[in-house]
């Protein structure tokens, strides 16, 4: 059980790319007080992580109303999440700019920084694939404790900054990167496999 815990827990962290979410986030509140700082960030983990556990307990149901196949998702939602992999690891991604009515905790910093099209495709196979009920109640105390994490690392964001740097959060997402690279390779052999079995 706490093997499953661990290792659950350290695939939702990657997908929910912390330091590309960090730097953002910096960027974003680079003229705010602290004190606002902190509380733009308790408020960014609460919608990611409400947002988090709606998709992952409803992959079963939007499976079997769309009559999609959860190996036919694995190979796409593997591809989607690769090409977000690739983006990170050449630096290209960008964070779409808010509006000025929005609130940035739940747009961009929610949807679709941390939980884009990529994150929310693989949240919904993780909770298809854990079929019993103590697998999935394990499943929702690791996403609850990737996000977090992700909250901690979003409190203490000017600190990191201070420590590492723009280059150490630079690098660090693209490390991100290449672990989502190799989890997408997983999803889809999965599901390529699924098929050909």
């Amino acid at each position: 059980m706490i093997n499953l815990f661990v290792s659950l827990y350290i695939k939702l962290f990657f997908l929910l790319t912390p330091f590309f979410v960090l730097s953002v986030f910096l960027s974003m509140t680079k003229d705010m007080p602290l004190k606002d700082q902190h509380k733009l960030a308790v408020r960014v983990v609460m919608a990611v992580a409400v947002i988090s556990l709606i998709l992952y307990f409803a992959g079963n149901a939007i499976f079997a109303t769309l009559g999609i196949t959860l190996d036919g998702f694995r190979v796409g939602a593997g591809a989607l999440l690769f090409l977000s992999a690739v983006t990170l690891v050449s630096g290209k991604r960008t964070a779409p700019q808010p509006e000025d009515e929005d609130d940035i905790a739940i747009v961009p910093l929610a949807i679709p920084i941390t939980v884009g099209p990529a994150t929310i495709g693989s949240l919904l196979i993780l909770g298809a694939e854990l079929g019993d009920t103590t697998h999935r109640l394990i499943g929702s105390a690791s996403l609850l404790a990737a996000c977090i994490t992700v909250g901690m690392l979003l409190f203490s964001a000017s600190a990191i900054k201070r420590v590492i740097g723009n280059l150490g959060i630079s690098v660090l997402t693209k490390i991100t990167g290449l672990v989502l690279s190799a989890l997408a390779a997983q999803i889809m052999f999965t599901g390529i496999k699924g098929f050909l079995g």
